[in-house]
């Protein structure tokens, strides 16, 4: 296993030397890092450069870090993380990019290259508001058509901005403004006498 990662790492360092942000070797897997700007070409490569071999996206899911250590993090705010198999080689690797601005996260589409990113892309761009740029059908995916934010967001709130209920009157769905108010919980402590033989 040591083997195989030293043989993909000095690969990926050869073949990106100059491109690559960060390389993490931890807990036997490998992370690049590299900017929004160089991700397609990054990827283009590590697909076809017969060194490297990834010919299969396996994942791709968006990550919000405002919250990350506690909010004391220093940084960019969203990221792409994609997990790309080489099954000809046996090696895996995971892919990260920063989207430049927290405020219009963008990063380029990895579909021209996997179509498997197709649906991973619209589920990161429903939850975390990440464009991606070059996606033929950027839509929502689990949210409904008319649903405000965007729910994995750490700043999203917990209860949302609107509900929605049938209502018999109307004879329809209607949306109003969320009626649940936080209320705090306080659990019921039973004391009991030799309670698991304790005297």
């Amino acid at each position: 296993m040591t083997q195989k990662l030293d043989t993909l790492q000095s690969a990926l360092e050869r073949v990106f030397a100059d491109r690559l942000v960060s390389l993490v070797r931890a807990r036997g897997e490998i992370t690049i890092t590299v900017k929004a700007a160089d991700s397609l070409s990054v990827a283009k490569t590590l697909r076809d450069h017969p060194d490297l071999g990834f010919e299969q996206l396996i994942d791709l899911c968006g990550v919000d870090y405002s919250d990350y250590k506690d909010g004391q993090y220093e940084g960019l705010r969203y990221a792409v993380v994609t997990h790309l198999l080489s099954v000809r080689l046996n090696w895996r690797l995971r892919l990260k990019v920063f989207a430049a601005d927290d405020d219009f996260p963008v990063v380029p589409a990895l579909t021209p290259l996997w179509s498997a990113a197709n649906w991973f892309e619209r589920e990161a761009f429903d939850l975390y508001g990440i464009v991606f740029d070059g996606h033929d059908d950027l839509r929502r995916i689990l949210t409904d058509y008319g649903f405000i934010g965007h729910p994995m967001r750490k700043d999203f709130p917990v209860t949302g901005h609107v509900e929605m209920r049938y209502d018999p009157e109307q004879k329809r769905v209607i949306y109003q403004p969320v009626t649940i108010e936080p209320r705090e919980i306080t659990p019921r402590i039973i004391r009991e006498d030799n309670y698991g033989g304790l005297h």
